[in-house]
Protein backbone atom coordinates (compact mmCIF):
# COMPACT_ATOMS: atom_id res chain seq x y z
CA UNK A 1 0.00 0.00 0.00
CA UNK A 2 1.34 3.44 -1.18
CA UNK A 3 2.40 5.46 1.85
CA UNK A 4 -0.03 8.69 1.93
CA UNK A 5 2.27 11.76 3.39
CA UNK A 6 0.39 14.88 5.12
CA UNK A 7 0.09 17.36 2.68
CA UNK A 8 1.94 20.88 3.38
CA UNK A 9 -0.48 22.38 5.69
CA UNK A 10 -1.63 19.60 6.86
CA UNK A 11 1.47 18.73 8.30
CA UNK A 12 2.42 22.78 9.19
CA UNK A 13 -0.67 22.59 11.40
CA UNK A 14 1.06 19.06 13.05
CA UNK A 15 3.90 20.95 13.88
CA UNK A 16 2.49 24.04 15.62
CA UNK A 17 1.19 22.44 17.97
CA UNK A 18 2.09 22.93 21.74
CA UNK A 19 0.32 21.50 24.83
CA UNK A 20 -0.70 25.32 25.65
CA UNK A 21 -1.54 25.84 22.53
CA UNK A 22 -3.14 22.50 20.89
CA UNK A 23 -4.70 22.38 17.00
CA UNK A 24 -7.73 20.75 16.97
CA UNK A 25 -11.36 22.47 16.14
CA UNK A 26 -14.57 21.68 18.20
CA UNK A 27 -18.32 22.06 17.46
CA UNK A 28 -20.70 21.47 20.54
CA UNK A 29 -23.98 19.99 19.38
CA UNK A 30 -26.84 20.23 21.62
CA UNK A 31 -29.86 17.91 21.46
CA UNK A 32 -32.96 16.95 22.42
CA UNK A 33 -33.89 13.18 23.85
CA UNK A 34 -36.08 11.32 21.14
CA UNK A 35 -38.30 10.92 24.51
CA UNK A 36 -38.96 10.07 27.96
CA UNK A 37 -36.98 7.20 28.97
CA UNK A 38 -38.98 4.41 30.83
CA UNK A 39 -37.60 2.76 34.31
CA UNK A 40 -34.68 1.28 34.41
CA UNK A 41 -33.50 2.28 31.18
CA UNK A 42 -29.90 4.08 30.04
CA UNK A 43 -30.41 7.93 29.71
CA UNK A 44 -30.19 9.62 26.25
CA UNK A 45 -26.29 10.46 26.91
CA UNK A 46 -25.50 6.52 27.59
CA UNK A 47 -27.26 5.89 24.49
CA UNK A 48 -25.64 8.54 22.36
CA UNK A 49 -22.14 7.19 23.77
CA UNK A 50 -22.63 3.45 23.28
CA UNK A 51 -23.95 4.42 19.37
CA UNK A 52 -20.91 6.94 18.64
CA UNK A 53 -18.62 3.89 20.14
CA UNK A 54 -20.11 1.64 17.59
CA UNK A 55 -20.24 3.86 14.26
CA UNK A 56 -16.69 5.27 14.91
CA UNK A 57 -15.24 1.96 13.97
CA UNK A 58 -17.23 1.79 10.49
CA UNK A 59 -15.56 5.16 9.75
CA UNK A 60 -12.06 4.77 7.92
CA UNK A 61 -10.97 8.58 8.21
CA UNK A 62 -11.48 8.19 11.88
CA UNK A 63 -9.43 5.30 12.32
CA UNK A 64 -6.02 6.53 11.14
CA UNK A 65 -2.94 8.16 13.01
CA UNK A 66 0.13 9.87 12.35
CA UNK A 67 3.40 8.69 12.40
CA UNK A 68 6.64 10.77 11.13
CA UNK A 69 8.66 8.85 8.24
CA UNK A 70 11.74 8.41 7.17
CA UNK A 71 11.78 9.93 4.01
CA UNK A 72 11.58 12.69 2.96
CA UNK A 73 12.92 13.61 6.10
CA UNK A 74 10.51 15.90 8.28
CA UNK A 75 7.66 14.70 7.11
CA UNK A 76 5.02 12.16 8.57
CA UNK A 77 2.44 10.21 7.06
CA UNK A 78 -1.55 8.71 7.86
CA UNK A 79 -1.27 4.74 8.53
CA UNK A 80 -3.92 2.80 10.10
CA UNK A 81 -3.84 2.12 13.99
CA UNK A 82 -4.01 -1.33 13.99
CA UNK A 83 -5.46 -1.39 17.88
CA UNK A 84 -7.89 1.40 17.63
CA UNK A 85 -10.13 1.06 20.26
CA UNK A 86 -13.02 3.28 20.59
CA UNK A 87 -13.41 3.92 24.41
CA UNK A 88 -9.80 6.14 23.86
CA UNK A 89 -12.16 8.05 21.93
CA UNK A 90 -15.75 8.40 22.58
CA UNK A 91 -16.26 9.69 26.25
CA UNK A 92 -18.93 9.83 28.69
CA UNK A 93 -18.98 13.34 30.60
CA UNK A 94 -21.29 14.03 33.62
CA UNK A 95 -20.84 17.23 34.58
CA UNK A 96 -24.29 19.57 36.74
CA UNK A 97 -23.89 22.68 34.41
CA UNK A 98 -27.09 23.68 32.76
CA UNK A 99 -24.94 25.40 30.17
CA UNK A 100 -22.74 22.63 28.05
CA UNK A 101 -20.24 25.45 26.90
CA UNK A 102 -19.23 25.58 30.80
CA UNK A 103 -17.84 22.29 30.55
CA UNK A 104 -16.34 22.58 27.18
CA UNK A 105 -14.08 24.89 27.98
CA UNK A 106 -11.73 22.48 29.88
CA UNK A 107 -11.94 19.90 27.77
CA UNK A 108 -10.95 22.12 24.63
CA UNK A 109 -7.98 23.50 26.43
CA UNK A 110 -7.20 19.20 26.41
CA UNK A 111 -4.70 18.43 23.43
CA UNK A 112 -5.39 15.20 21.85
CA UNK A 113 -3.35 12.27 22.37
CA UNK A 114 -0.82 12.48 19.71
CA UNK A 115 -0.26 8.49 19.31
CA UNK A 116 -4.06 7.93 18.55
CA UNK A 117 -6.07 8.76 15.57
CA UNK A 118 -6.38 12.31 16.16
CA UNK A 119 -10.36 13.07 17.43
CA UNK A 120 -13.00 12.59 20.41
CA UNK A 121 -16.19 12.73 21.07
CA UNK A 122 -17.23 13.63 24.58
CA UNK A 123 -20.65 12.90 25.40
CA UNK A 124 -21.96 15.64 28.07
CA UNK A 125 -24.73 14.50 30.31
CA UNK A 126 -26.28 17.42 32.55
CA UNK A 127 -28.45 17.41 35.09
CA UNK A 128 -31.88 16.56 33.04
CA UNK A 129 -31.35 13.22 32.26
CA UNK A 130 -33.30 13.85 28.73
CA UNK A 131 -31.18 16.19 27.47
CA UNK A 132 -27.38 16.03 26.34
CA UNK A 133 -24.39 17.77 24.30
CA UNK A 134 -21.70 16.07 22.25
CA UNK A 135 -18.43 18.16 22.14
CA UNK A 136 -16.40 16.92 19.12
CA UNK A 137 -12.83 17.49 18.06
CA UNK A 138 -10.80 16.85 15.30
CA UNK A 139 -7.31 17.70 14.95
CA UNK A 140 -6.62 20.27 12.30
CA UNK A 141 -4.49 18.40 10.95
CA UNK A 142 -6.97 15.77 10.40
CA UNK A 143 -9.72 18.13 8.59
CA UNK A 144 -10.75 21.51 8.13
CA UNK A 145 -13.86 22.68 9.24
CA UNK A 146 -15.86 21.03 6.35
CA UNK A 147 -13.93 17.99 6.53
CA UNK A 148 -14.50 18.02 9.71
CA UNK A 149 -18.57 18.02 9.16
CA UNK A 150 -18.33 15.15 6.81
CA UNK A 151 -16.39 13.03 9.70
CA UNK A 152 -18.47 14.15 11.98
CA UNK A 153 -22.13 13.30 9.63
CA UNK A 154 -20.80 9.66 9.19
CA UNK A 155 -21.57 9.14 12.91
CA UNK A 156 -25.13 10.18 12.81
CA UNK A 157 -28.59 8.62 11.68
CA UNK A 158 -28.87 8.23 8.06
CA UNK A 159 -25.36 8.86 6.86
CA UNK A 160 -22.49 7.44 5.44
CA UNK A 161 -18.97 7.68 4.12
CA UNK A 162 -21.08 7.16 0.72
CA UNK A 163 -23.04 9.88 1.47
CA UNK A 164 -21.38 13.31 0.64
CA UNK A 165 -22.96 16.60 2.43
CA UNK A 166 -24.67 18.71 -0.22
CA UNK A 167 -23.74 22.23 0.95
CA UNK A 168 -23.52 25.13 -1.46
CA UNK A 169 -20.13 25.49 -3.49
CA UNK A 170 -18.17 28.65 -3.32
CA UNK A 171 -15.96 29.20 -6.31
CA UNK A 172 -12.72 30.22 -6.67
CA UNK A 173 -11.61 32.46 -9.40
CA UNK A 174 -8.68 30.67 -11.17
CA UNK A 175 -5.60 32.46 -11.46
CA UNK A 176 -4.58 32.52 -14.85
CA UNK A 177 -0.66 33.31 -15.79
CA UNK A 178 0.29 35.80 -18.41
CA UNK A 179 0.40 35.05 -22.21
CA UNK A 180 4.64 34.37 -21.44
CA UNK A 181 4.71 32.01 -18.77
CA UNK A 182 1.97 30.00 -20.92
CA UNK A 183 4.25 29.71 -23.20
CA UNK A 184 6.96 28.00 -21.04
CA UNK A 185 7.17 23.49 -20.75
CA UNK A 186 4.12 22.76 -18.14
CA UNK A 187 6.45 22.06 -15.40
CA UNK A 188 8.15 25.07 -15.39
CA UNK A 189 5.53 26.98 -16.08
CA UNK A 190 3.76 25.90 -12.94
CA UNK A 191 6.98 26.48 -10.66
CA UNK A 192 7.72 29.59 -12.07
CA UNK A 193 3.79 30.54 -11.41
CA UNK A 194 4.02 29.31 -7.82
CA UNK A 195 6.95 31.13 -6.99
CA UNK A 196 5.34 34.58 -8.19
CA UNK A 197 2.32 33.25 -5.91
CA UNK A 198 4.65 32.97 -3.13
CA UNK A 199 6.50 35.95 -3.69
CA UNK A 200 3.37 38.41 -4.02
CA UNK A 201 1.43 36.52 -0.76
CA UNK A 202 5.16 37.24 1.51
CA UNK A 203 4.79 40.86 0.03
CA UNK A 204 1.25 41.64 0.85
CA UNK A 205 1.61 40.16 4.13
CA UNK A 206 4.40 42.65 4.94
CA UNK A 207 1.89 45.59 3.10
CA UNK A 208 -0.93 45.19 5.25
CA UNK A 209 -0.34 42.94 8.72
CA UNK A 210 1.35 45.66 10.56
CA UNK A 211 -0.87 45.27 14.05
CA UNK A 212 -2.30 48.45 14.29
CA UNK A 213 -5.23 49.08 16.27
CA UNK A 214 -5.09 46.17 17.94
CA UNK A 215 -7.26 46.21 21.86
CA UNK A 216 -5.22 45.10 24.43
CA UNK A 217 -7.82 42.75 24.79
CA UNK A 218 -7.29 40.67 22.06
CA UNK A 219 -3.45 40.07 23.30
CA UNK A 220 -2.74 37.10 25.49
CA UNK A 221 0.58 36.36 27.72
CA UNK A 222 2.57 33.47 25.70
CA UNK A 223 3.16 30.97 27.73
CA UNK A 224 6.30 30.91 30.35
CA UNK A 225 6.03 34.64 30.14
CA UNK A 226 4.06 35.06 33.42
CA UNK A 227 0.91 34.77 32.64
CA UNK A 228 -1.87 32.21 32.43
CA UNK A 229 -2.04 31.30 29.10
CA UNK A 230 -3.51 27.76 28.08
CA UNK A 231 -6.58 27.59 30.16
CA UNK A 232 -9.68 27.91 27.11
CA UNK A 233 -13.64 29.83 28.22
CA UNK A 234 -16.14 28.65 26.01
CA UNK A 235 -19.46 30.60 25.08
CA UNK A 236 -22.18 30.29 22.38
CA UNK A 237 -24.67 32.24 21.04
CA UNK A 238 -27.69 31.66 19.02
CA UNK A 239 -29.34 34.58 16.64
CA UNK A 240 -32.36 34.03 14.41
CA UNK A 241 -31.20 34.05 10.64
CA UNK A 242 -34.57 35.80 9.75
CA UNK A 243 -33.19 39.07 11.63
CA UNK A 244 -29.89 38.45 10.12
CA UNK A 245 -31.80 38.48 6.58
CA UNK A 246 -33.35 41.67 7.48
CA UNK A 247 -30.09 43.45 8.26
CA UNK A 248 -29.12 41.65 4.85
CA UNK A 249 -31.77 42.85 2.75
CA UNK A 250 -31.99 46.56 4.05
CA UNK A 251 -27.96 47.67 4.34
CA UNK A 252 -26.71 45.14 1.41
CA UNK A 253 -24.15 42.79 1.21
CA UNK A 254 -23.92 39.23 1.92
CA UNK A 255 -25.03 37.12 5.27
CA UNK A 256 -21.14 36.69 5.89
CA UNK A 257 -21.05 40.59 5.64
CA UNK A 258 -23.15 40.48 8.68
CA UNK A 259 -21.97 38.05 10.26
CA UNK A 260 -18.57 39.37 10.24
CA UNK A 261 -19.51 42.90 11.01
CA UNK A 262 -21.80 41.66 14.17
CA UNK A 263 -18.11 40.89 15.61
CA UNK A 264 -16.79 43.87 14.84
CA UNK A 265 -19.75 45.97 16.41
CA UNK A 266 -19.65 43.24 19.75
CA UNK A 267 -16.08 43.63 20.02
CA UNK A 268 -16.08 47.47 20.25
CA UNK A 269 -19.63 47.37 22.78
CA UNK A 270 -17.44 44.61 24.36
CA UNK A 271 -14.36 46.92 24.94
CA UNK A 272 -16.60 49.79 26.07
CA UNK A 273 -18.52 47.78 28.52
CA UNK A 274 -14.88 46.57 30.15
CA UNK A 275 -13.98 50.25 30.46
CA UNK A 276 -10.95 49.94 27.89
CA UNK A 277 -10.04 53.15 25.44
CA UNK A 278 -11.78 53.86 22.33
CA UNK A 279 -10.31 52.12 19.46
CA UNK A 280 -8.71 53.92 17.62
CA UNK A 281 -6.72 53.35 14.36
CA UNK A 282 -7.91 50.63 11.44
CA UNK A 283 -8.58 47.94 13.60
CA UNK A 284 -7.21 44.44 14.61
CA UNK A 285 -6.83 42.10 11.72
CA UNK A 286 -9.25 39.22 11.36
CA UNK A 287 -8.18 35.92 9.56
CA UNK A 288 -11.29 34.71 7.12
CA UNK A 289 -10.55 31.11 6.26
CA UNK A 290 -11.96 30.53 2.55
CA UNK A 291 -12.34 27.13 1.60
CA UNK A 292 -10.92 26.31 -1.73
CA UNK A 293 -12.61 22.48 -1.88
CA UNK A 294 -14.43 21.83 -5.19
CA UNK A 295 -17.16 19.97 -3.42
CA UNK A 296 -17.80 21.17 0.28
CA UNK A 297 -17.86 18.34 3.34
CA UNK A 298 -15.56 15.71 0.48
CA UNK A 299 -12.14 15.03 1.62
CA UNK A 300 -9.77 15.15 4.30
CA UNK A 301 -7.21 17.20 5.53
CA UNK A 302 -7.38 20.40 4.77
CA UNK A 303 -8.27 23.04 1.76
CA UNK A 304 -7.82 26.50 2.72
CA UNK A 305 -6.99 30.09 2.17
CA UNK A 306 -7.82 33.27 3.64
CA UNK A 307 -8.46 36.78 3.45
CA UNK A 308 -7.41 39.18 5.81
CA UNK A 309 -9.94 42.03 7.12
CA UNK A 310 -9.92 45.00 9.37
CA UNK A 311 -12.72 45.04 11.67
CA UNK A 312 -13.58 48.75 11.92
CA UNK A 313 -13.51 49.06 15.81
CA UNK A 314 -13.52 52.60 15.72
CA UNK A 315 -16.82 53.41 13.76
CA UNK A 316 -18.95 54.03 16.06
CA UNK A 317 -22.04 54.07 14.09
CA UNK A 318 -23.33 50.25 13.17
CA UNK A 319 -24.66 50.37 9.66
CA UNK A 320 -21.13 52.24 8.73
CA UNK A 321 -19.48 49.93 10.33
CA UNK A 322 -21.17 47.21 8.27
CA UNK A 323 -20.16 49.16 5.20
CA UNK A 324 -16.79 49.15 6.01
CA UNK A 325 -16.82 45.04 6.55
CA UNK A 326 -18.74 44.68 3.24
CA UNK A 327 -16.00 47.01 1.35
CA UNK A 328 -13.55 45.15 2.21
CA UNK A 329 -14.78 41.88 1.74
CA UNK A 330 -15.70 43.44 -1.90
CA UNK A 331 -11.72 43.97 -2.34
CA UNK A 332 -10.77 40.59 -0.67
CA UNK A 333 -13.35 38.33 -2.90
CA UNK A 334 -12.12 40.65 -6.63
CA UNK A 335 -8.42 39.86 -5.78
CA UNK A 336 -9.33 35.83 -4.77
CA UNK A 337 -8.30 33.60 -2.02
CA UNK A 338 -4.86 32.82 -3.56
CA UNK A 339 -3.75 36.43 -3.20
CA UNK A 340 -3.45 38.95 -0.89
CA UNK A 341 -1.97 38.87 3.19
CA UNK A 342 -5.14 36.40 4.24
CA UNK A 343 -3.47 33.45 1.77
CA UNK A 344 -0.33 32.60 4.25
CA UNK A 345 -1.86 29.22 4.10
CA UNK A 346 -0.90 28.48 0.63
CA UNK A 347 2.81 29.22 1.46
CA UNK A 348 2.80 25.78 3.77
CA UNK A 349 3.11 24.45 -0.16
CA UNK A 350 6.82 26.13 -0.32
CA UNK A 351 8.24 24.81 2.92
CA UNK A 352 10.15 21.37 2.94
CA UNK A 353 8.80 18.95 5.52
CA UNK A 354 12.25 19.66 7.15
CA UNK A 355 11.07 23.11 7.48
CA UNK A 356 7.84 22.20 8.97
CA UNK A 357 9.37 19.92 11.67
CA UNK A 358 12.05 22.48 12.60
CA UNK A 359 9.98 25.82 12.76
CA UNK A 360 6.81 25.07 13.25
CA UNK A 361 7.04 26.34 16.64
CA UNK A 362 8.45 29.48 15.36
CA UNK A 363 5.53 29.80 13.37
CA UNK A 364 3.42 29.34 15.96
CA UNK A 365 4.70 31.65 17.61
CA UNK A 366 4.69 34.14 15.02
CA UNK A 367 0.64 34.18 14.92
CA UNK A 368 0.52 37.38 16.88
CA UNK A 369 2.47 38.91 13.65
CA UNK A 370 0.07 37.54 11.15
CA UNK A 371 -3.88 38.23 12.05
CA UNK A 372 -5.52 39.27 15.95
CA UNK A 373 -8.52 37.06 15.70
CA UNK A 374 -9.90 34.47 14.04
CA UNK A 375 -13.47 34.49 12.64
CA UNK A 376 -14.33 31.33 10.43
CA UNK A 377 -17.31 30.78 9.05
CA UNK A 378 -18.55 26.84 8.55
CA UNK A 379 -21.67 26.02 6.45
CA UNK A 380 -23.91 23.11 7.03
CA UNK A 381 -26.57 21.66 5.08
CA UNK A 382 -30.18 22.25 5.30
CA UNK A 383 -30.77 19.06 6.93
CA UNK A 384 -31.86 17.86 10.63
CA UNK A 385 -29.03 15.78 12.55
CA UNK A 386 -30.29 13.48 14.69
CA UNK A 387 -28.11 10.59 16.69
CA UNK A 388 -30.43 7.62 17.98
CA UNK A 389 -33.15 9.58 17.07
CA UNK A 390 -32.50 12.40 18.96
CA UNK A 391 -32.43 15.56 17.59
CA UNK A 392 -29.46 18.07 17.09
CA UNK A 393 -31.08 21.69 18.19
CA UNK A 394 -28.11 23.52 17.93
CA UNK A 395 -24.53 23.13 16.64
CA UNK A 396 -21.77 25.58 17.90
CA UNK A 397 -18.70 25.58 15.74
CA UNK A 398 -15.10 26.11 17.96
CA UNK A 399 -11.54 27.10 16.45
CA UNK A 400 -8.58 26.90 17.77
CA UNK A 401 -6.51 29.82 19.22
CA UNK A 402 -3.52 30.91 18.01
CA UNK A 403 -0.64 31.68 20.41
CA UNK A 404 -1.04 35.13 21.66
CA UNK A 405 -4.52 35.81 20.59
CA UNK A 406 -7.11 36.00 23.20
CA UNK A 407 -10.33 35.06 20.99
CA UNK A 408 -11.69 32.85 18.11
CA UNK A 409 -14.48 33.60 16.54
CA UNK A 410 -16.95 30.44 14.68
CA UNK A 411 -20.31 30.85 12.97
CA UNK A 412 -22.42 28.43 11.12
CA UNK A 413 -26.14 28.46 10.37
CA UNK A 414 -28.23 25.46 11.00
CA UNK A 415 -32.20 24.76 11.06
CA UNK A 416 -32.59 28.97 10.36
CA UNK A 417 -30.56 30.09 13.24
CA UNK A 418 -26.95 31.20 13.93
CA UNK A 419 -24.45 29.79 16.21
CA UNK A 420 -21.74 31.58 17.17
CA UNK A 421 -18.96 29.19 18.99
CA UNK A 422 -16.51 31.63 20.72
CA UNK A 423 -13.27 30.05 22.32
CA UNK A 424 -11.00 32.67 24.24
CA UNK A 425 -8.00 32.93 26.80
CA UNK A 426 -9.57 32.18 30.37
CA UNK A 427 -6.92 34.57 31.83
CA UNK A 428 -7.33 36.92 29.21
CA UNK A 429 -11.02 37.11 29.03
CA UNK A 430 -12.49 36.26 32.01
CA UNK A 431 -16.02 37.97 30.47
CA UNK A 432 -16.24 35.95 27.76
CA UNK A 433 -20.44 35.76 28.83
CA UNK A 434 -20.46 39.71 28.33
CA UNK A 435 -18.93 39.11 24.63
CA UNK A 436 -22.29 37.21 23.35
CA UNK A 437 -24.55 40.04 25.14
CA UNK A 438 -22.53 42.42 22.75
CA UNK A 439 -23.36 40.09 20.22
CA UNK A 440 -26.96 39.86 20.50
CA UNK A 441 -27.20 43.63 21.18
CA UNK A 442 -25.00 44.61 17.89
CA UNK A 443 -27.69 42.61 15.94
CA UNK A 444 -31.03 44.52 17.46
CA UNK A 445 -29.14 47.52 16.73
CA UNK A 446 -28.57 46.85 12.82
CA UNK A 447 -32.39 45.74 13.15
CA UNK A 448 -33.36 49.15 14.39
CA UNK A 449 -31.86 50.89 11.91
CA UNK A 450 -32.64 49.24 9.33
CA UNK A 451 -36.36 48.48 10.19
Amino acid sequence: MATEHLSPLDLAFWRIESAAHPMHLGALAVFEAAGPAGPGAVSAAERAAALLADRCAAVPGLRRRIRDVLLPVGAAAWSPDPGFDPARHVFLVRTDAADPHAAAGPLMARPLDRELPPWEAHVLAGPDPQSFAVLFKFHHALADGMGALALAAALFDGFDQASPLRTPARPVPEQRAGSALRRLPGALAARVQDVGQALEIGAAVARGGLPLGVPAALVADYPGAGGASGGRAVAGLALDLDEVNLVRKGAGGTVNDVLIALVAGALRRWLAERGDPAPRGPGPRALIPVSRRGRPGTGAGNRLSGYLLRLPLAEADALRRLDSVRAGMDRNKDAGPARGAGAVALLADHVHPLGHRLGGPLVAQAARLLFDILVTSVPLPGIAFTLGGSRVRAVYPLAPLACGQSLAVAVSTYQGTVHYGLVADAAAVPDLAALTGALRAELDELVRQVS
